[in-house]
């Protein structure tokens, strides 16, 4: 699996009261800032009291015993497609082979009784594989394995169809979970994996339809890959590549080392609302390199206190973000549910910043600076094609780079205390920019070409928003710091609409 990521980047209210303000209700009264509190029941919130499996086997199930080293292998290797198995309560073990696991038969499920729990012990690196689909897994914990480095434990090998529910998911290496075509992950707690919570990636293909709903996704990426591999782009709650199509909502993503929830190369149609982010140790969400959604309706607090203030500490200027939009756009041309980028009716608090769209002048398909290896847009099927003369003139010129274009940012509500950051500069900014284009000696875009575009041309807009606190805007590139009253003006324009009010702490 590649390394993804552009160089030199990082990767309380009530509930209910939050979306009413994200709603554009500015007139809603401003909570004090509080330590973060367990969501409403309408959120993810699923760990600390699971739901319980059946204290029976259902009819015609195949009963599975924990005193048998190995039994719920041997009885799926033995029992035919389309069965259902009951774990009894208790520490269920696979054999002492590292490779030992589960594999399901096409339509199997897999049904734990209260306590059930599979354990890999520290010694199997899987705990369900194999390619057969519509598998489904309820009520189990599954905990202790040993999954190497982007690799993950449950649908190791990323089948099609799989619904997980009422799982828990935790203290895994690797990735406590993979994702296949159609795979549905609902009410589940994915909690302290080494990699990621899940890891939405299939080999050799691309993923659709993907539904992660209600789930509590935590502590994850506890092997902290970032400060062992530096620039991997490999860490976080929830990874997603190649994913054409998913519903993200209503999960409660928090506590994460690195990034929240990190779409990650030619991803498109994503809706991700009614989530609850907050004190992730990086941005909340990170949309790179992808096409195509709709944020709406989500609560983004706490969140980039540690990786915000790393950067700012060591002088970097750049604008790092809650909400990273890089090199991401609405492209009418790839079919999905909107052809725009549109983030709405999102409260983001006491942040380390807030909206960021970026694009890297020097990333470009077939550029030595483009770390998505041998990657290219949906628009360009052939890598080679983006090579002079013809990406120096359209169509190629246009449809050989991923453009941060078409994003909508519209009835949001920001709200910033410095004083609950713990901040006196720069975490405070939205941000529309790119870099000077310097590399490589051959491409088309050097210069200010692309700072101008993301700024000026490619229709990023914010509107109708509400701001409270004090706020910068940066435009064009890093050195251009702006205050309200610039960002509405000519020539940027932005913000019409917005309202801008200041309070105590900041």
């Amino acid at each position: 699996m590649p390394a993804l990521r552009r160089r030199g980047a990082p990767a309380a209210v009530p509930l209910v009261l939050a979306l009413l303000t994200a709603a554009g209700c500015e007139s809603a009264p401003d909570a004090p800032a509080k330590p973060a509190a367990a969501p409403s029941a309408s959120v993810g919130r699923v760990c600390a009291a699971p739901a319980a499996g059946p204290a029976k086997a259902p009819e015609g199930a195949v009963t599975v015993d924990p005193s048998v080293v190995g039994d719920l292998a041997a009885k799926t290797r033995t029992s035919p497609p389309n069965t259902t198995f009951w774990l009894r309560p208790g520490r269920h073990r696979l054999a002492p082979d590292r490779y030992a696991q589960v594999v399901p038969k096409w339509g199997n499920t897999y049904l734990g009784a209260p306590g059930a729990v599979l354990d890999g012990r520290g010694t199997n690196q899987y705990a369900f594989g194999g390619t057969a689909g519509a598998v489904t897994i309820r009520h189990l914990t599954v905990q202790g394995f040993a999954a190497p480095h982007d690799e993950g434990v449950v649908n190791h090998d990323s089948a099609d169809g799989w619904t997980i529910e009422h799982a828990t998911i935790q203290y895994n290496s690797g990735a406590g979970l993979m994702a296949g075509d159609r795979q549905r992950v609902r009410a589940s707690c994915l909690r302290g994996n080494g990699q990621y919570g899940m890891n939405a990636y299939k080999a050799g293909g691309r993923i659709g339809g993907l539904l992660v709903e209600g789930n509590e996704i935590v502590g994850n990426n506890t092997d902290d890959w970032e400060r062992r591999r530096p620039g991997c782009g490999c860490t976080g709650g929830v990874k997603f590549w190649a994913v054409d199509g998913a519903d993200v909502r209503g999960n409660w993503v928090h506590d994460n080392r690195g990034a929240g929830l990190w779409a990650d190369t030619n991803n498109n149609d994503f809706r991700i609302e009614g989530n609850l982010l907050e004190a992730n140790d990086g941005a909340a969400l990170i949309y790179e390199t992808s096409y195509n959604a709709v944020i709406r309706k989500n609560t983004i607090r706490r969140n980039n206190w540690v990786e915000g203030r790393r950067y700012a500490e060591r002088g970097d200027t750049f604008p790092f973000a809650t909400v990273y939009v890089s090199e991401s756009g609405g492209e009418p041309r790839v079919p999905a549910r909107t052809d725009k980028i549109e983030i709405y009716r999102n409260v983001l608090e006491d942040n380390w910043s807030g909206i960021t769209l970026w694009e890297n002048a020097d990333r470009f398909c077939n550029s030595p600076a483009n770390t998505s290896s041998g990657q290219c847009t949906l628009l360009v099927e052939d890598t080679a094609r983006c090579a002079r003369p013809g990406i120096a003139t359209a169509p190629l010129y246009g449809d050989c780079r991923w453009k941060t274009q078409r994003v909508d940012i519209h009835r949001n509500r920001f709200v910033l205390d410095k004083a609950v950051v713990d901040c006196t500069a720069q975490c405070d900014r939205m941000a529309v920019l790119a870099n000077y284009g310097t590399y490589p000696h051959w491409s088309p875009y050097k210069g200010e070409r692309v700072a101008e575009a993301i700024t000026r041309r490619q229709h990023n807009r914010w509107h109708h928003n509400v701001y409270v606190g004090t706020w910068t805007f940066v435009v064009h590139d890093p050195s251009r710091v702006l205050d309200s009253a610039q960002w509405q003006g000519l020539p940027y324009r932005q913000d019409a609409g917005s309202t801008f009010r200041t309070r105590g702490g900041g």
